[in-house]
């Protein structure tokens, strides 16, 4: 418990910090709906090196063990444009089901664990170590201001925020509802944060 506080602090310090990227983001008049609109060529192009993926929402809908079906192809394109070295998973919940798809699939795409969850940038830095590549070089997707794009502002990575992330609402009614309302608060938050 004293842990989910200490990250609620610190969550709400970076906001504070950094409320003016997280607003840029969030009021950013190009939206990104799903991860299948990104080019990897293009994010290739653009100087890119490194991808990193968050799971739920962005992958997935929340509590799923494998990436949406219609994923497997984008995935691929992933690991040509980049190879799968370059290629990482970062989610609060690295799931042993989540690992072992990503090993039989997609082998040697990494799944990062063992890091404190975001908005820590723990997980960025060990990535930055593990490839060589400068924070400039690397991207991470994710769909939560407060988690995923907030530890991306820390560790001064770019980032794609996810608006239309996937759900289920017929398979987890609740959960769902539950992050669907925390991501309508974030945004709210990161407006009022951005006036200050």
């Amino acid at each position: 418990m004293m842990r989910f506080f200490t990250r609620m602090y610190y969550s709400v310090a970076m906001l504070r910090h950094h409320r003016h990227l997280l607003a840029q983001v969030n009021n950013a008049p190009k939206k990104i709906s799903r991860v299948t609109d990104i080019s990897p060529q293009q994010l290739h192009e653009q100087g890119i090196n490194v991808l990193v993926l968050d799971f739920d929402g962005v992958l997935a809908a929340h509590g799923e063990h494998h990436p949406n079906q219609g994923l497997s192809l984008w995935l691929d394109e992933c690991v040509k444009v980049f190879g799968a070295d370059h290629i990482f998973i970062l989610s609060n919940k690295p799931l042993p089901s989540r690992i072992a798809y990503f090993q039989q699939h997609h082998f040697g795409v990494r799944c990062i664990k063992e890091v404190r969850k975001k908005p820590y940038p723990d997980g960025l830095e060990m990535i930055m170590q593990l490839t060589g590549q400068p924070a400039t070089c690397i991207m991470l997707v994710d769909d939560r201001l407060l988690t995923g794009v907030l530890a991306a502002c820390i560790a001064q990575v770019q980032v794609a925020y996810i608006s239309k992330p996937y759900v289920n609402l017929k398979k987890r009614p609740i959960q769902e509802l539950f992050f669907i309302g925390l991501r309508v608060a974030e945004r709210r938050l990161i407006k009022w944060f951005s006036h200050l």
